[in-house]
Parts: structure tokens; C-alpha cells; sequence
């Protein structure tokens, strides 16, 4: 009957097993009852600082597109038509390190990050 018991237990008396665990934070409770989401972590200011801090280091680091030669080597790619795109210019309201620095900060606060590509011909 040991097999069985677990699916016949009384359910009068619930219990909350992740409150007060590590667990509670990603099942979405927390032990003060307030909901922790994207916009509200945001309003703490270590969580500010430290997605700020992350996104602007990593928007800062240089952006080059490469090709191989034959030789093996690598050499830049100024004259391919995504050098313009990836380094200087994403889009006319972006600059590179804006569009970089937006994209890190999803992938802090949401996990991922993505970026449409629209093509005008």
C-alpha cells in the first residue's frame, strides 16, 4: 500500500513546501507574499547597478567581423555589408553600443535576447 499512499493523502491540510526555500524564487512566490518581476528587481538599486554595469562592459568590448585567407590567417572584413551593421550602426535610431548594451540587459533580465532582421532591399 506504500506505493499508493502518496496519491491518497488527505488534501485538507495543503502545505506550501517552497515557501522559505531557494525554490521560492523560481516558482514565482516568495516568502513576503510580493511578486518579483523584470520591472520591480529593476527598482532595487544593487539589481540597477549590476545589469547596468554588465551590459554597458560587454556593449563596450570591440566588435569586428572577420574573414579566413587562404594562407589560414584571419584579416577584418571592413568591406562586408554586415562590418557596417555589427560595428557602426544597427539601425538609424541605435548606435552599435546601444543596440548591444539593449540586448545584454534582456539577456540579464529575461534570459534571452533577440534581435529582427527587417531587409529593405
Amino acid at each position: 500500500m506504500g506505493i499508493f499512499s502518496g496519491l491518497f493523502r488527505s488534501r485538507d491540510k495543503p502545505q506550501n513546501r517552497t515557501a522559505g526555500s531557494g525554490y521560492a524564487f523560481y516558482f514565482g512566490g516568495t516568502t513576503s507574499g510580493k511578486a518579483v518581476t523584470e520591472r520591480s528587481a529593476m527598482q532595487m538599486t544593487a539589481v540597477y547597478s549590476c545589469v547596468r554595469i554588465l551590459a554597458e562592459a560587454v556593449a563596450g568590448l570591440p566588435l569586428h567581423l572577420y574573414r579566413y585567407k587562404e594562407d589560414g590567417g584571419k584579416e577584418k572584413a571592413i568591406d562586408h555589408p554586415l562590418y557596417l551593421l555589427l560595428h557602426d550602426e544597427p539601425n538609424p535610431e541605435m548606435s552599435s553600443f546601444v543596440f548591444r548594451e539593449t540586448l545584454m540587459t534582456h539577456l540579464l533580465l529575461w534570459g534571452n535576447a533577440y534581435a529582427q532582421i527587417i531587409r529593405n532591399g
